[in-house]
Formats: structure tokens, sequence, C-alpha cells
């Protein structure tokens, strides 16, 4: 009795062993995150998505933004200085969320004058997609404090503010570039330099951005990493001029 049930399972197991490898394979209900490649259809910015492409997308978008109709208010580079930092213990789970960073400042519009000495070209970012050339990529502007009267570049990086020319405003603003605010900054600088010397009287808008990148992997020499993240108007005064904060007299604008 033993062996005709034995050879009875036998064969039911065989057929049901033949129809399971009949029926299509079901895909796993489980999500899966990869991380976005570079592609071919990207070739300048307006093909880059806000939020990039790699590196932390929350942070490119906030490096995307285009434009703000919000009302600006008049700061300072001390105001700057004392912005306070997130909690360091937040980059070891990935970087500060973008609402505490909200609760310290992050994308209030500000007004800022301060000397400008140096406007560099910066490379390759995952927020640009990885785009290379010099119409793709951020200008990356030394701000100090106006009532140095002796700034240096070479003596005073290291307690400066930034601001970020970027590609997307660009767009809107053709003159935010290397070029033409460094030519200003130092008038003997030549394209491909670098930039080492002079300084310049500006008064810049943008919104304020802090950029947890550095903060949590590339440390830059500066004060500490909030910046003005895009410029979205950018004035400079003339030398022999006077130029006042709050005062629309002498300034010109370097869209003209």
């Amino acid at each position: 009795m033993k062996r005709p049930l034995f050879v009875l399972l036998l064969a039911v197991f065989v057929v049901s062993s033949t129809l399971d490898a009949q029926q299509p394979q079901r895909k796993s209900s489980r999500s899966t995150t990869t991380k976005p490649k570079s592609s071919a259809k990207i070739q300048n910015i307006t093909d880059c998505p806000i939020q990039g492409i790699g590196g932390d997308p929350n942070l490119n978008r906030r490096k995307n933004i285009r434009s703000d109709k919000k009302k600006a208010t008049l700061r300072s580079i001390q105001w700057m200085k004392g912005r306070g930092n997130p909690p360091k213990e937040d980059c070891k789970a990935g970087d500060p969320t973008r609402k505490r960073l909200r609760q310290l400042g992050e994308g209030q519009k500000i007004t800022v004058v301060a000397w400008a000495l140096a406007a560099r070209a910066e490379g390759e970012e995952s927020c640009n997609c990885g785009l290379a050339t010099a119409a793709n990529t951020d200008n990356h502007i030394v701000l100090v404090d106006p009532t140095s009267t002796n700034a240096t570049l070479k003596s005073d990086e290291d307690d400066s503010e930034t601001a970020e020319f970027t590609p997307r405003t660009r767009l809107d603003h053709p003159n935010f570039t290397q070029n033409k605010l460094q030519s200003l900054i130092d008038p003997q600088w030549k394209p491909g330099q670098r930039p080492q010397k002079g300084k310049l009287l500006v008064r810049v808008t943008g919104l304020l951005m802090f950029d947890s990148e550095h903060f949590c992997r590339k440390a830059l020499t500066r004060f500490n990493n909030w910046e003005i993240h895009p410029v979205l108007k950018m004035e400079y005064c003339l030398p022999g001029k006077t130029c006042r904060a709050k005062s629309d007299a002498n300034w010109r604008s370097l869209d003209k």
C-alpha cells in the first residue's frame, strides 16, 4: 500500500512543478531605487531636470531655482556669519533635511552689500547633470565685509561668504558670468587666468542656501557654508562713486 501511495504523490509533484514552470514570473512588488545616470540627450542646462542627476536631489532643487518674486530683505555679511549649522550628526544618515535648514533661514530672499574679491569658474556638478562648459556651470563669488579697507583674496578668503551665479539664472541674466564680473573686479585679468587680486563693491540679491554637501564632505575655504545661491540680481559700484546699501544712487546693474 505504501508504494502505490508514494508513486501517486510523486506524480502529483511532477505535474505541479511543470505547471508552475509554465506560469509567467511575477515581478517583485518592492520598489527599487537606482541612481540616475547621465544621458547623451542632456546637452545643456535646459535639458537637465531640476533635481539634477546624482547627489542630493533636494539640495539640487535649491540650487536650480531660476527666479523668485518675494521682496528681498536687506542683510549684512555679519548676519550671514551668524547663521547656525545643523547638527553634524545629520551627515551620518545622509544630508541635513531642508526642513531643519528652513528653520535656520534657508530660502529667505536677501540683499547683501560686500566686497567681491573673485569670481571663479566651477566644474561638473550633480545639480547641472555633469555638464562642464562655462555656460552650464556655476561661478563661485568670494564676498567679504564691505567695512574692510584692505581686503585681499589671500588674506580674507577664509573669513568670506559665498554667492553663486548658476546656469539657470544665466538664461535670464546672460551677464552673470565669470568673464563679466571678474573683469570688473580686476581690469587686468584675462579669461583663463586664476583670479588673484582686485575688489569690487557689489550689492547682491538672491536666496539664502546652506551648502550641505560642503558642510558634510568637502570643506571649502570660507567662514561657513551659508551662501547666496542662486544670485538673482547683481549690482556694482564704480570706483570713485559712493554707493549705499539703502539707496539706489550710483549702483549699476550687471545686466546692463
